[in-house]
């Protein structure tokens, strides 16, 4: 069993449900476990740290209270680091946070890790020219729904509104993305191609489209946060897949939820995670 009695802090109040208040309770829970925080760092208003800062202060664990952009980023500065890093659930969907430890809040993951109960594990994450995934990748033009889901956190209804109607129009007018290789699915290609990274590689879904109607009710199942119970291909799970537009264009990708566009065609691979995370549950 490993314990931590030490540790950094990483948080955006802005992310997600969070607020300033879920903080600082967050702070009062890991302080009354046992695990003094030395350090909280807030994004983006500070800057993130990296391996270098982390070891020249000795920092045992790095604990991540953002959404799944911000964590995204902040391991890719801890390549090599020995220490390990407790994703919590900051976000609006906390993909990477349910794969390590279900789906649970921060209070009861701290609980656990601070009896000793959680276990290092290099997780596998989806690489590409974009950077890497350890969520999840979407690719396509559906893509733009993401913008709307992001107007539904502000509560800005003409940003709905509008963004609404341009991804539905994009959605269904604009080149549809395809599996070149292997060749999976469709070669017509989907609006909307999600891949997961998982214990055994790459699960591939493709969303399709067949009428207005039928990619409204898949839109609404993206503003409502659980867009995986839209109409969908299971296409399979691979360990390296090419991408490319129908028409050759650039891909647009949503890499952890943050926006990319890359020259078709895309690859990408299974790698492993470069830093230790904690896990406490079996996802």
């Amino acid at each position: 069993m490993e314990r931590f009695e030490r540790a950094w802090l990483i948080a955006n109040a802005a992310s997600g449900s969070n607020t300033p208040a879920a903080v600082a309770a967050l702070e009062d829970t890991l302080n009354a476990r046992g695990i003094a925080i030395e350090r909280s760092i807030s994004f983006p208003d500070q800057p993130l740290p990296d391996r270098a800062a982390l070891e020249a202060a000795g920092v045992p664990m790095l604990a991540i209270y953002t959404g799944d952009g911000t964590i995204n980023a902040a391991l890719g500065r801890l390549a090599g680091w020995s220490g390990a890093v407790l994703v919590l659930p900051g976000g609006t969907m906390n993909l990477l946070s349910k794969r390590l430890h279900g789906d649970f809040p921060a209070e009861d993951i701290v609980a656990v890790v601070a009896t000793g109960g959680a276990c290092r594990r290099r997780v596998l994450k989806i690489a590409g020219q974009c950077g890497d995934a350890y969520a999840g990748l979407l690719a396509g033009p559906g893509t733009h729904w993401g913008a709307v889901r992001e107007a539904m956190r502000e509560f800005d209804i003409a940003a709905i509104a509008s963004g609404a109607a341009d991804a539905l129009a994009r959605s269904t007018g604009e080149a549809a993305v395809r599996v070149l290789d292997p060749p999976l699915g469709r070669r017509e290609g989907y609006p909307l191609i999600d891949m997961t990274p998982g214990e055994h590689g790459i699960q591939v879904n493709g969303y399709q489209a067949a009428s207005a109607a039928e990619f409204a009710q898949q839109g609404w199942a993206l503003l409502r946060r659980r867009f995986r119970e839209g109409p969908h291909d299971r296409l399979g799970m691979v360990e390296d897949i090419t991408l490319e537009n129908v028409d050759g264009s650039p891909v647009e990708v949503l890499l952890d939820g943050e926006r990319c566009e890359g020259a078709a065609p895309m690859a990408f691979r299974v790698s492993q995670s470069e830093v230790d995370l904690l896990a406490t549950h079996h996802g």
